[in-house]
């Protein structure tokens, strides 16, 4: 009775609430509370909250048969249960950049239960997020989904994933675009080096055009992993970037991408003056930066579309140079395997398939050179005389008859 008392409160109106606390939910672990309120007199309020305790008195006991019944809504799903488990599965990097992506995309089902998530439901969110996206980023979003609700099925949660039942959408090859030589070539023309930070814009977009590296290799580069007796650049980190106080290698992307690659002599030039003029103005260990951190994504995609805009050159995305890269040693006539080997990529099929169309008239080629290669002088007799089949024999007979 006292502890009752102590929970039912009168309001300034006149009227009695109690707010109690029923155990805590076994699946997510917060504490379940009810508040309810507008009772008239005390002992109206005394008799809910009894009721209300007799009523769940089974679920306080854990109850197999009523835990089975309560249903988790996909919010917390998400936020208490899937998050965690997502972020013991990949790199820390890659989950911080993918939570936001599904705290964003994910909202749309916030408002269901777990086990209330139909096909449906799915369809119309694929809909949604095809008027403003493409289809390769609806792909990956709704890959994610699928990893969550698959850990969901496991978590009896629910009895199905509804996002295999409907399917992803029809993947789409989308366009690789790229710089070819002469316009990076007027491109880079508008950029006057004399100026300090011109000077290194041009240093980082030259070096990306001229390696191929990711963004995130480039602006992990130390001038240590230079060498420049043997020519060589080695790749061994990525950057992961949160901002200008938080920011550290990791570990690349596949193991593929540790390589070494092979600098020519007018961009390692580049690279030495570049490290003359930057040791002149702050002190630092990363080769593309100005100010004494590594440099931004957006810093470089900027300077991109400033300079494109000068030259009248269409703009591309920052890592459309790792394209360009490609696309140049391919008009110089570079096999594939060497620009696997260069771009760091984990299998030949990713090179292919991303730049297999860009080798132009590789057919016609192919067909001049194999015209008149392989010299033979035809028999002049019959050496086989094997059985023949009913068609053959006939048409054979024909002919004899025909030279009679």
């Amino acid at each position: 009775m006292t502890k009752n008392k102590n929970e039912i409160k009168k309001a300034k109106d006149g009227t009695y609430y109690f707010r109690v606390f029923l155990g805590k939910n076994s699946l997510t672990g917060k504490r379940i509370q009810k508040y309810r309120s507008g009772f008239k007199t005390q002992k109206e309020a005394k008799e809910a909250l009894s009721a209300l305790r007799v009523e769940k008195s089974s679920f306080l006991e854990s109850s197999i048969d009523e835990e089975k019944e309560l249903k988790i809504m996909f919010s917390d799903f998400i936020e208490d249960i899937f998050l965690p488990y997502y972020k013991t599965r990949v790199k820390l990097r890659t989950y911080e950049n993918r939570a936001q992506t599904i705290r964003k995309h994910f909202q749309y089902f916030y408002h269901l239960a777990v086990s209330d998530i139909e096909p449906l439901h799915v369809q119309a969110w694929q809909i949604e997020l095809s008027k403003n996206l493409s289809r390769s980023y609806i792909r990956n979003v709704q890959g994610i989904f699928s990893v969550a609700m698959d850990r969901a099925v496991v978590l009896n949660l629910t009895e199905k994933n509804p996002s295999k039942i409907v399917g992803n959408v029809k993947k789409q090859k989308t366009k690789v675009e790229f710089w070819t030589k002469e316009e990076f070539e007027r491109v880079i023309s508008f950029i006057y080096t004399e100026d300090y930070y011109q000077h290194f814009l041009f240093v980082s977009l030259w070096l990306l055009f001229m390696t191929g590296m990711r963004s995130g290799e480039a602006t992990a580069l130390y001038w240590k992993d230079i060498d420049f007796e043997t020519g060589t650049l080695n790749i061994t980190k990525t950057l992961f970037y949160k901002n200008q106080r938080e920011y550290y290698p990791v570990e690349p992307k596949t193991r593929a991408s540790i390589r070494q690659i092979v600098l020519d002599d007018v961009t390692l030039e580049f690279l030495k003056k570049w490290k003359q003029v930057q040791k002149e103005v702050i002190t630092t260990d990363f080769v593309l930066s100005y100010n004494g951190i590594p440099t931004q994504k957006h810093t470089l995609a900027r300077a991109i579309e400033r300079f494109s805009k000068l030259a009248g050159v269409h703009r591309i995305k920052l890592h459309a140079l790792r394209h360009s890269h490609a696309s140049l040693l391919i008009s110089m006539g570079e096999n594939a395997i060497l620009i696997k080997d260069r771009l760091g990529h984990e299998d030949i099929e990713t090179t292919l398939g991303t730049y297999g169309h860009l080798y132009p008239n590789s057919n016609f080629g192919v067909a001049t050179r194999l015209s008149g290669i392989v010299n033979y002088q035809p028999s002049q007799t019959n050496n086989d005389m094997s059985p023949s089949n009913g068609f053959t024999v006939k048409y054979r007979e024909k002919v004899a008859m025909e030279l009679q």
